[in-house]
């Protein structure tokens, strides 16, 4: 299971890599990449349960975390850099990135209506897009 994650883990950073690189701005990006985590999660759903959902025997927030982890991180770290001022870029990256799995999470399971998905990640991205 954490061989099937870590392949997830290199086909999310990879796309978040060609949002975030095609966007005309620091804002589009914010969007671009959150459109992409979200298609992502919605066009993968096993796989996205077997790095989010399923217990796996990965590191996460530590030195060893693998490479392909470390990549998705980063890039999301990168889409917000432009907007975390002076704050702890990290935290900002960590919430940004909770924000979106909480979203994408909460509506799978029909804890939130499907039709106010976009509206939502609209706020997502205003929010961290600031």
């Amino acid at each position: 299971m954490a061989a099937v994650a870590v392949e997830g883990f290199a086909e999310l950073a990879t796309r978040l890599v060609t949002a975030r690189a095609s966007a005309a701005d620091p804002r589009q990006a914010v969007a671009d990449v959150a459109a992409a985590y979200v298609r992502f999660a919605e066009q993968r759903p096993a796989l996205y349960d077997a790095m989010f959902t399923l217990a796996v025997d990965l590191p996460f927030a530590s030195s060893d975390v693998p490479t392909d982890l470390a990549r998705g991180f980063a890039e999301l770290a990168e889409t917000v850099r432009p907007f975390a001022g002076d704050g702890d870029l990290e935290v900002l990256t960590e919430t940004f990135w909770s924000g979106l799995h909480g979203l994408v999470t909460l509506m799978r399971s029909d804890r939130l209506r499907r039709e106010g998905h976009d509206r939502r990640l609209a706020v997502l991205v205003g929010r961290f897009s600031r």
